[in-house]
């Protein structure tokens, strides 16, 4: 299973529209995972074009997105327990932070900080995918591609001109 995994879009914030090279990306997705931050309700509605969208709202989302998303919920992808939540805490203590909000799982996506991660962490994966569109902590725009078979993998995806 493809898992497209997206977070801190902040359209129209910091960009108009979604980057292309996020469709192009995703274009054989199964499902896409949006950790939050999506600002404007037309992002999901161009990604579930693509694939079934599962997202959680981010603390920029206006009321009317932050009343109908989660803040964080639990997924199940193929034999994995998958945490998806957006963060709100400080970068150097996010990590630690966000494994208290999940009891048992195998995963965490999560966004806030538009650093990209994958790696483990106290015997759990952490995903970030980084911002598409807004680089102000990380050295690039990226997104996230996981790969569920009989492990979990994942790569983050270097955007290049994501604006153009």
């Amino acid at each position: 299973m493809k898992v497209g995994i997206i977070s801190d879009t902040h359209v129209p914030g910091a960009a108009s529209s979604l980057p292309p090279a996020v469709f192009e990306i995703f274009r054989d997705a199964d499902l896409i995972l949006h950790a939050g931050d999506i600002v404007e309700r037309s992002v999901l509605e161009e990604l579930r074009a693509i694939a079934p969208v599962e997202a959680v709202a981010g603390n920029m989302d206006d009321p009317d997105l932050q009343s109908r998303l989660p803040r964080k919920k639990t997924l199940t992808l193929g034999r994995f327990t998958v945490g998806l939540i957006h963060g709100k805490y400080r970068i150097d203590v996010q990590q630690e932070m966000i494994r208290k909000e999940f009891d048992t799982v195998d995963l965490i996506v999560y966004g806030h900080s538009h650093t990209p991660f994958w790696g483990r962490v106290g015997g759990v994966l952490f995903l970030n995918p980084g911002s598409p569109t807004d680089n102000r902590h990380a050295p690039y725009h990226s997104v996230a591609i996981l790969t569920v078979g009989e492990a979990l993998t994942a790569e983050i995806v270097r955007l290049q001109d994501p604006l153009r």
